[in-house]
C-alpha cells in the first residue's frame, strides 16, 4: 500500500505541458500579440484532448487521445501549407484592425457626448439648419396626431354606414311584412340605404385621405430624420476628432507626437468632409420634403373639405363628383379580382 501511495505522488509532482514536455507558457507577451494569436490559432480540430483541470485552467493535466488509443491506430493529418496560414492570419490582422478602430472612435465620440453633456467640450452647430430640424420634428408629431384622428374618424364612421345598412335592411324585411305600415317602413329603407351608398362613397374619400397622411408622414418624413440622424452622428464625430486634434496642437512638439498630430490631422479632415457632405444633404432633403408637404396637404385638405361638406349637405352629385377630380376609384362590393389575363 505504501509502494502505491509514493507511485501516487511522484506522479502528481511531474507537470504535464500541452506537447508533453514539463514547463509552463511564457506570460510576458503584450496585449496586441495575445489578441492576434487567439484570432489566428485555434482548436486543432483533427485530434481530441482529454481536459482534467476545467475551463481557464493551466496546461497541465492535458492527455493527447492518440497517447491513449496508441500510435498505429490514426496518424495525426499534415499541418496546413505555410501560404493558407499566412492567409488565415491576414484576415485576422485586418478584423483586428477594424475593431480597433471602432474602439477608438466610440471612445472619442462617447468622450465628447459626455463633455458636451456636463458643458465642458464645445459643439459645432448651425443654428439656421438646427431651427429647421426642429420644426420638420414638431411637424412630424402634430401631423401623426392628425393621422391618428383621422384614422378614428374612418374606423367610427365605417361602423356608421354597417349600422344603416343593416337599419336599411331591417326596415325592408318589415315593409313586406307589414301592409299597414308597408309605405312607412319603405321610404325609411330607401333613405337608410342612400345615406349608407354616400357613407361608403365618403369613407372612399376619408381612405385616400389616410393614406396620403401616412405616405407623408412615415416614409417622406421619416427618411429625411435618417438623413438627420446620420448628419448628428456625423457631426459628433466631427467634434470629437476636432477636440482631439486640439488637444494634441496644444501639446509639446517631438517627433512621436509630431506624427500622432499628422494622423490626428488626416482623420479630422475626412470626418470635417463628411459632416459638410451630410449637411448639404439635409439642407437639401428638407427643401424638397417642405415643397411636397404643401403640394400634398393642399390637394388631400381640398379633397377633405369637398367630401365632407357633400356628404353632409346632401349632395349626392358633388360627392361623386369629387372622388371623380381627384381619380378615386371605390371598389364595388363583391366585386371579383381580375385574372392576370386581364391586368396584362
Amino acid at each position: 500500500m505504501s509502494d502505491g501511495i509514493m507511485s501516487k505522488a511522484a506522479t502528481m509532482e511531474i507537470p504535464i505541458s500541452s506537447n508533453g514536455d514539463a514547463g509552463s507558457l511564457p506570460e510576458d507577451d503584450g496585449l496586441e500579440q495575445d489578441l492576434q494569436q487567439v484570432m489566428v490559432s485555434g482548436p486543432n480540430l483533427n485530434e481530441t484532448s482529454i481536459v482534467s483541470g476545467g475551463y481557464g485552467g493551466t496546461a497541465e493535466g492535458i492527455i493527447p487521445t492518440s497517447a491513449i488509443k496508441g500510435s498505429g491506430l490514426h496518424q495525426p493529418h499534415p499541418s496546413p501549407p505555410v501560404g493558407g496560414e499566412e492567409v488565415v492570419r491576414g484576415i485576422a490582422v485586418e478584423k483586428f484592425d477594424i475593431v480597433k478602430k471602432w474602439g477608438i472612435n466610440t471612445y472619442k465620440c462617447t468622450k465628447q457626448l459626455i463633455s458636451e453633456r456636463f458643458g465642458r467640450g464645445s459643439r459645432t452647430v448651425d443654428l439656421e439648419l438646427e431651427t429647421q430640424i426642429e420644426l420638420l420634428r414638431e411637424t412630424k408629431r402634430k401631423y401623426e396626431c392628425v393621422l391618428q384622428l383621422a384614422r378614428a374618424l374612418t374606423n367610427h364612421f365605417y361602423s356608421l354606414v354597417q349600422t344603416q345598412h343593416a337599419l336599411g335592411d331591417a326596415f325592408a324585411d318589415l315593409s313586406q311584412k307589414s301592409p299597414e305600415l308597408q309605405e312607412e317602413f319603405g321610404y325609411n329603407a330607401e333613405t337608410q340605404k342612400l345615406l349608407c351608398k354616400n357613407g361608403e362613397t365618403l369613407l372612399g374619400a376619408v381612405n385616400f385621405f389616410v393614406s396620403s397622411i401616412n405616405t407623408l408622414v412615415n416614409k417622406t418624413m421619416e427618411d429625411t430624420l435618417m438623413t438627420v440622424k446620420q448628419y448628428e452622428t456625423a457631426r459628433l464625430e466631427y467634434d470629437a476628432y476636432r477636440t482631439d486634434l486640439e488637444e494634441l496642437s496644444m501639446g509639446p512638439r517631438d517627433a512621436s507626437t509630431l506624427c500622432r498630430l499628422d494622423a490626428a490631422q488626416s482623420q479630422f479632415q475626412s470626418h470635417k468632409d463628411k459632416y459638410e457632405k451630410l449637411r448639404a444633404d439635409v439642407a437639401i432633403k428638407l427643401k424638397f420634403l417642405e415643397e411636397n408637404k404643401i403640394k400634398v396637404m393642399h390637394k388631400q385638405l381640398l379633397l377633405f373639405h369637398n367630401a365632407i361638406s357633400a356628404y353632409f349637405a346632401g349632395n349626392q352629385q358633388q360627392l361623386e363628383q369629387t372622388l371623380k377630380q381627384f381619380n378615386i376609384k371605390l371598389k364595388t362590393p363583391g366585386a371579383e379580382k381580375p385574372s392576370w389575363l386581364e391586368e396584362q
